[in-house]
C-alpha cells in the first residue's frame, strides 16, 4: 500500500479548509489585496499574479507533493486565504506517512486576528495526527518575521531554531535573497495537551463571534410600534 498525500473537505466553527479550485480564484485575488502591508515576509500572490499561483499549487498537488487548500470564512462565506500541507516525509517501510509540514499559510486582513488561523491549524494538525498517524508537524517562517513566529507559537507548536539560508524570501525588493528559517514543531505525544488547548482556544473566539454576531442582529431588527 502507497500512501497518496491527498485530503478532504475540513470543517471548524469559525473556518472551512476546501481543496483548493480554480473556482477560488476570484475571491483570493481579491483578499490578496486588502491591506498588503499586513502579510510582510510571507509570500502572498498578487491579483495579476493568482492564476499561475493557484495553478502551480495545482501542478504541486497532481504530483503529490503538497494538499493546498482554501481557506473560507463561516462568518463571511468568503474565501479568505489559503494553507495546506506539504514536505511529505515517510521512513516506516508500510508508506504509513510519517511527518508532515503546514504551509504556503496567509490570510486577508480582515480575516487577521479572527481565530480562522487558530482553526485552521486546529483542522489540520487533527487530521495529520489522527488520521493519518504522524509522528510531527513542522512549521516554518521567515525568522524576522516576529508577526508568524507569534501566531505559531500560540497554537501550541514548540520553536527549534534557526535554519540559515534555508530558502529564498518572500520580502519585497528582496528578490535572490536567501532567508533563514525559523523552525517549529508539534510531536504525537504533545498533542493530545496541545490539542485541548487549541480546541478551547477555538471555542471561545467562536463564543465571541457569535455574540458580536447576535448583537448585530439584535440592533438590526425592527423595534415595536411604540417602543
Amino acid at each position: 500500500m502507497t500512501f497518496t498525500l491527498r485530503g478532504p473537505v475540513l470543517e471548524g466553527t469559525l473556518v472551512r479548509l476546501e481543496p483548493l479550485e480554480r473556482r477560488h480564484t476570484a475571491e483570493l485575488a481579491a483578499a490578496a489585496e486588502e491591506n498588503r502591508e499586513t502579510y510582510g515576509y510571507t509570500q502572498v500572490p498578487t491579483a495579476d499574479g493568482i492564476v499561475r499561483y493557484v495553478d502551480d499549487k495545482l501542478a504541486a498537488a497532481a504530483a503529490g507533493r503538497i494538499v493546498p487548500y482554501a481557506q473560507i470564512s463561516l462568518a463571511s462565506g468568503r474565501v479568505v486565504g489559503t494553507t495546506g500541507y506539504c514536505e511529505p516525509r515517510r521512513w516506516r517501510s508500510d508508506d504509513r506517512l510519517d511527518a508532515v509540514e503546514i504551509g504556503f499559510t496567509w490570510l486577508a486582513a480582515s480575516a487577521q486576528g479572527t481565530g480562522v488561523n487558530a482553526n485552521a491549524k486546529l483542522l489540520l494538525f487533527r487530521h495529520a495526527f489522527d488520521t493519518w498517524g504522524v509522528s510531527r508537524v513542522d512549521l516554518k517562517t521567515d525568522a524576522r518575521n516576529t508577526r508568524s513566529r507569534a501566531a505559531i507559537e500560540s497554537v501550541g507548536a514548540r520553536f527549534e531554531g534557526v535554519l540559515r539560508n534555508w530558502f529564498h524570501s518572500w520580502a519585497p525588493g528582496e528578490d535572490g535573497r536567501l532567508r533563514d528559517s525559523a523552525i517549529f514543531s508539534i510531536t504525537a505525544d504533545e498533542w493530545p495537551e496541545r490539542r485541548a488547548r487549541l480546541e478551547e482556544r477555538v471555542a471561545s473566539k467562536a463564543r465571541q463571534v457569535q455574540q458580536v454576531q447576535q448583537a448585530q442582529q439584535a440592533q438590526q431588527a425592527p423595534k415595536a410600534v411604540g417602543s
